[in-house]
Parts: structure tokens; sequence; C-alpha cells
């Protein structure tokens, strides 16, 4: 669950020249995952902007793919981890207004 501490990790601030030198990927490495819907930038007059949540996004995927693991079976797990995250969340809101 997100705290309040962790809210800038969430925040789209980060260019994609930043983000290729802080992971390692190319621009056009990075583009090709956001092609593959594995990743969703912010995009404000034609410019990417990423989270430090991206970040780690992408070097788990660049750690994935280097082990071979598809992009196709990465996207699976990624909407595996989304659904159990949302399902989680309106548990915890649920529970939390019913006082």
């Amino acid at each position: 669950m997100e705290r309040k501490d962790d809210a800038y990790k969430f925040k789209k601030v980060i260019s994609i020249g930043v983000v290729s030198e802080l992971t390692g990927l190319s621009q056009r490495q990075i583009r090709y995952y956001e092609e593959r819907k594995l990743i969703f930038p912010d995009r404000s007059k034609g410019t990417r902007k990423y989270s430090f949540d991206d970040v780690e996004r992408l070097m788990d995927i660049a750690d994935k793919r280097e082990e071979g693991v598809p992009t196709q079976e990465i996207r699976r797990e990624l909407t595996k981890e989304l659904r159990e995250k949302m399902l989680k969340g309106q548990m915890n809101a649920h529970f939390r207004f019913r006082g």
C-alpha cells in the first residue's frame, strides 16, 4: 500500500534520458517496452516523463529479459500484480469504511 512518504516514487517527473542513465537501457529499449505495454509514462508536449517506480519496473523488466523471459510473459505477470494490488486496495477500503 502506498504511504505518504512513498508518494515521490509515483510522481512522473524523470526524462527518458535520465531513465536511460539510471537503468543502463537505451532510449530505444525504453520506448520498445512502452510499445509492448510494460511501462506507462506520462506524455506532455511529446515528452515522456517517468517515476522512480517506473525506473524500478524497467530494471526488473531488463533482468527478466536477460533471463530470456518473453515480453508477453512479463506483461502477464505485471497485469496479475496490478490486479492483486487493486483487489487488495479495494478490500482495505471496504473494511476501513465499515468501521
